[in-house]
């Protein structure tokens, strides 16, 4: 378990099906995700989270002062195989009040401390504005830019010396 000011990161568990199902079947939170998932996946999707594969992590984040789910974090190999990825989904009343970059910062340090990583990667959506404002400010910095999953990448990193 992570702990920031205001939120506890746990590691995701199957009593979590509701949260999950919520942030899958949120059109904004899907918006530059590909989209919602069918609730017929959710329990899939779940179960890859509860069981990750080797150096995956899934997190669910909670509101220390309320209890109220906030969203869900993860590190899990990128596409290219050989880091690891920062994802992040957070539900849109959560947005625009620092929970994320908080929620990052945190994962971002257990990372390069606890894991040892060299590295640490983030993909958005170009046009995903706010992810790459935050990304940015959480001292990432945007290395290439790609087409894949039909619409145009930004893929951001971070190594371990330039944590702040």
């Amino acid at each position: 378990m992570l702990e920031t000011n205001r939120c506890v990161v746990r590691k995701i568990s199957n009593d979590d099906y509701d949260d999950v199902k919520e942030i899958y079947l949120n059109e904004e939170v899907r918006k530059y995700l590909g989209g919602t998932r069918e609730i017929d996946s959710i329990s899939t999707i779940l179960a890859q989270m509860v069981m990750p594969p080797d150096h995956s992590f899934y997190w669910k984040i909670k509101d220390k002062r309320t209890d109220s789910f906030v969203g869900l974090i993860s590190l899990d190999p990128h596409h290219s195989g050989d880091q690891l990825e920062i994802s992040y989904q957070l539900l849109p009343q959560w947005w625009g009040k620092g929970y994320a970059g908080e929620v990052l910062s945190s994962v971002l340090h257990y990372g390069f401390t606890v894991l040892k990583l060299p590295r640490v990667v983030a993909e958005t959506q170009t046009a995903n504005m706010r992810s790459r404002r935050l990304l940015e400010k959480s001292g990432m910095k945007l290395v290439t830019i790609r087409q894949r999953f039909g619409a145009e990448q930004s893929i951001y990193q971070i190594e371990r010396d330039d944590l702040k």
